[in-house]
């Protein structure tokens, strides 16, 4: 009896033992299950100071802001609260865009006295969200040569794109502290940004290897997926982190969300995207997208109209929309704008050596209709966007604009949008293209797949004139012939007599076939001007000459 009641003692102290401490949740970053915890310490009467901010800590590293702003306002009102509560306080508030706030609260934190190194970090990214850079600087003066300031200073290099100089200190931080792995997943994103895809993937793997969990590092791998192949690719790794990430864990669901929309082409954006506005910072700008892509280029310019640009990205989309709205309604003031937004981001010293610095460049000269500075530009670019269709139908036109319609005619050919295909500007050029490469065959069978609309009418226009500049009579009175049954256009008839007669003539030179002389004749006929029948018996009576059969 006493062996077994010793047994039993020896088993209840092994439970005993191996019941988690706080230490061991921490250290292992399961803040859910560190929350449990003290949760249930807090239930059993120990609602402390200390127990409410480990829980605080713990909602923080989970990435739940405003439980964590719950509690945080409530330890301040707690008696014998210590003043960092307020700099913590603060810290939440900034998580969630509560910058005012954040900043008053911070003011609290040590009364009069110094100010602590958080503190003047906080301070720090504050005074950039507001656009201070008096304060800026005042608070950089302050920083120190210690990791924390360090990684701070490159924070704030890389949300104003500078993304060399945030390397540099990572991988001097890196250098003299070879265990900090995580600094490799910021060095990756710079090289995402810098559009370096592969280097950044490079980087990424060595803190994968080590954290293959990671909900940061798999969403940028997820991302130079999408960047260097596509869509399918990258949501195949976003599928591993949504397999991997605790459901509690709110910001990694947002994020899957958010990307999920952008890998789909924007599929469920607006389900998805505006709650996340105030979150995710690029759920903005993807949402504009999302409209200029659904041609609602009025909702995109409300969206971003009030939004001054900080980075170049938002700059370009800054140029992008009121470019569009500009070319929709006819506002020169807006091409303007655009025009210098773009200007600014290509002339840049930090942007005029990459690939949307390039094309910004290209797209200023496109607006200002200095077609041959675009080919410059695009020129220098255009490997990288071989099958691009977007590339293709800015860089065929700039190629037909400059006279080269034969290389415009195969850049065209290449694009595979269905919905660029369709549109008046891309068949314009391209029937253009077809009748300067002496193929207007193929430009009047663009025509006669149009349904009748005021934009088939101006193909037809287009067709018309450009043969008849090139010599090509025989389609050029064809459409002159269907404008003039359209519209009794007097000039209508004048093209169609002109180049009836042209015809005509190279048909006695023997360039056209005789044949030809009875679809003028039909074509003629469809007219009731007195002119009709001088011309018909003139040529009539060459025809009975030459024994061409008209009847």
């Amino acid at each position: 009896s006493s062996g077994i009641n010793a047994e039993y003692g020896e088993e209840k102290e092994k439970k005993k033992k191996k019941l988690p401490l706080l230490e061991d949740f921490v250290g292992a970053r399961d803040y859910t299950g560190a929350v449990t915890l003290l949760e249930f310490e807090r239930a059993n009467k120990k609602n402390d100071v200390q127990t409410a901010m480990w829980i605080s800590y713990c909602y923080f590293h989970l990435g739940d802001y405003k439980r964590c702003l719950k509690e945080y306002t409530a330890i301040t009102q707690m008696k014998g609260a210590p003043p960092e509560a307020w700099v913590y306080l603060a810290c939440t508030m900034f998580f969630l865009g509560m910058y005012k706030e954040a900043e008053e609260a911070s003011s609290k934190g040590n009364g009069d006295g110094p100010k602590s190194k958080l503190q003047n970090r906080l301070m720090f990214h504050l005074s950039h969200k507001f656009n201070d850079e008096k304060k800026l600087m005042s608070f950089h003066k302050n920083l120190q040569d210690i990791v924390e300031d360090q990684l701070s200073l490159a924070s704030i290099h890389y949300l104003r794109s500078h993304y060399q100089e945030a390397i540099d200190i990572y991988k001097r931080v890196l250098l003299e502290n070879r265990e900090f792995l995580a600094l490799n997943v910021y060095v990756a994103l710079c090289y995402y940004k810098l559009d370096y895809y592969d280097v950044s993937q490079e980087v990424l793997a060595v803190y994968l290897q080590h954290f293959p969990d990671s909900t940061v590092a798999i969403n940028l791998k997820a991302c130079n997926h999408f960047r260097l192949y596509n869509g399918k690719a990258a949501e195949a790794e976003l599928k591993n982190l949504s397999d991997v990430c605790s459901p509690s864990f709110k910001f990694a669901s947002d994020l899957i969300k958010h990307n999920l929309v952008v890998f789909r082409a924007g599929e469920s954006a607006l389900q998805v995207l505006p709650p996340l506005i105030d979150v995710i910072p690029e759920a903005r700008l993807n949402l504009v997208i999302y409209y200029l892509r659904q041609d609602d280029i009025q909702e995109a310019y409300n969206h971003f109209k009030d939004v001054s640009p900080t980075t170049p990205q938002e700059y370009i989309l800054k140029g992008v929309v009121n470019a569009a709205l500009g070319q929709e309604q006819g506002l020169n003031d807006h091409i303007k704008i655009a025009q210098q937004y773009f200007q600014l981001v290509g002339g840049s010293a930090s942007e005029c050596d990459t690939i949307p610095g390039r094309q910004c460049m290209a797209s200023c000269f496109f607006l200002l209709k200095q077609f041959e500075d675009v080919l410059i530009y695009l020129n220098s670019i255009k490997s990288y966007f071989y099958n691009e269709d977007q590339f293709n139908y800015n860089f065929g036109q700039a190629k037909a604009a400059t006279g080269s319609y034969k290389e415009a005619e195969e850049i065209f050919l290449m694009i595979q949008s269905e919905k660029m295909k369709a549109d008046y500007v891309y068949l314009g050029w391209l029937a253009r293209c077809y009748i300067m490469n002496r193929k207007p065959r193929l430009a009047w069978e663009l025509y006669l797949k149009q349904e009748t609309s005021s934009e088939s009418f101006s193909l037809l226009q287009l067709i018309a004139n450009d043969c008849y500049k090139m010599g090509q009579f025989y389609y050029s009175a064809k459409a002159f012939d269907v404008l003039e049954r359209l519209d009794p256009n007097p000039e209508y008839w004048e093209g169609k007599r002109g180049a009836c007669i042209g015809l005509f003539q190279q048909i006695i030179a023997g360039h056209e076939p005789r044949e030809t002389l009875r679809e003028i004749l039909a074509i003629l006929r469809n007219t009731g001007n007195p002119q009709v029948e001088y011309i018909i018996r003139i040529m009539k009576k060459w025809a009975k000459d030459n024994r061409v059969s008209v009847t």
